[in-house]
């Protein structure tokens, strides 16, 4: 996935290819829901996982993000193949999520809809995650889950690795209650079906904050942290000038504190993602994305498993914790 920055030309991929013990995950409600210390895939398959210099640091380091179960995740959702709107892949897919999210005692709903795109009329669904806080308000946490319209394109960090970072935050943020209440939102249809424009792109986000809108939900939301492309071994990320400035002083000044200022650079990029969608109604928001633009990878078929860094899942996803943590005590 992700966002697009002006005028890029989308690569088609090829898929990547996975050790044998990895291919044959089936997502469905037969997963085992409940094992309480890792997810069903990491069960499965922990022997394999990759042990490389850059492996995450102890979750008694990142507040309990798990970087390894984050991991995990990015490999069950390759597993599936190309995940684009309106695939069976997807379909899988969305039934991990679910099955996941339930599996941690998270309140879910889902919103089955619609969209009109340029190759038809195709169904979507978003997911949200709902926490319950003590006061009116709400902090909003993002990422889609879908990816690129292309043959055999696996999307491992776009946008793999946000969804493994929000599905580890759901499992961390659940048994949670704090000041505010807490949503996590899974986006489908955030990538064009074929050229990048207001009308072919972001479906999910902005059916959802519709929806918001109408219900005056959209009220209530204090901020809006959206996560794209977090997972690559020399990911670097840029304050988004779109973004609500308060926002990005937030997260970046977290992040420094944490000790990552080395990964959150002062530089700043332009990104259109799934943030438009609530900043156009008035939702202070701030885009966490990697430099894609610098990746040598996004939208290619490099865009695959081996590119996936397990520090770099544990860094986001203890940045976004800690940025929640803030935010809960305004």
């Amino acid at each position: 996935m992700t966002s697009f920055c002006r005028i890029i030309l989308r690569t088609a991929a090829v898929l990547c290819t996975l050790p044998l013990g990895l291919t044959g995950c089936n997502a469905n409600g037969d997963e085992s829901p409940g094992a309480a210390s890792q997810p069903p895939l990491l069960n499965a398959v922990a022997p394999a996982l990759p042990q490389t210099a850059d492996d995450a640091p102890s979750p008694e380091k990142t507040g309990g993000f798990d970087g390894k179960r984050a991991f995990a995740h990015v490999v069950k959702q390759v597993s599936f193949g190309p995940r684009p709107s309106g695939s069976q892949a997807l379909v899988h897919l969305q039934d991990y999520l679910q099955s996941e999210v339930k599996s941690y005692g998270c309140n879910v709903e889902t919103d089955s809809f619609g969209a009109d795109t340029p190759v038809g009329r195709l169904p979507m669904k978003n997911f949200l995650v709902k926490i319950p806080g003590e006061k009116p308000g709400v902090i909003l946490l993002g990422t889609h889950y879908d990816t690129l319209l292309k043959d055999n394109f696996v999307g491992a960090d776009d946008a793999g690795s946000s969804t493994a970072v929000m599905l580890e935050l759901a499992r961390l943020l659940c048994p949670q209650h704090g000041n505010y209440a807490v949503w996590i939102a899974f986006f489908d249809g955030e990538e064009a079906m074929k050229q990048w424009s207001d009308t072919d792109s972001r479906y999910g986000s902005r059916q959802m904050a519709a929806r918001f809108a109408a219900s005056g939900d959209i009220k209530k939301i204090k901020a809006f942290l959206l996560a794209d492309i977090v997972g690559g071994r020399k990911a670097q990320f840029l304050r988004e000038s779109s973004s609500t400035p308060a926002l990005i002083d937030l997260v970046w000044n977290t992040s420094a504190k944490l000790g990552y200022s080395p990964l959150f650079l002062n530089d700043t990029t332009s990104a259109q993602d799934d943030h438009d969608s609530f900043l156009k109604r008035g939702v202070p928001a701030v885009d966490v994305i990697g430099d894609f633009m610098n990746n040598g990878y996004w939208h290619t078929p490099q865009d695959s498993l081996d590119k996936i860094s397990t520090k770099t899942l544990a860094i986001v996803g203890h940045v976004f914790l800690e940025s929640v943590k803030q935010l809960q005590s305004k």
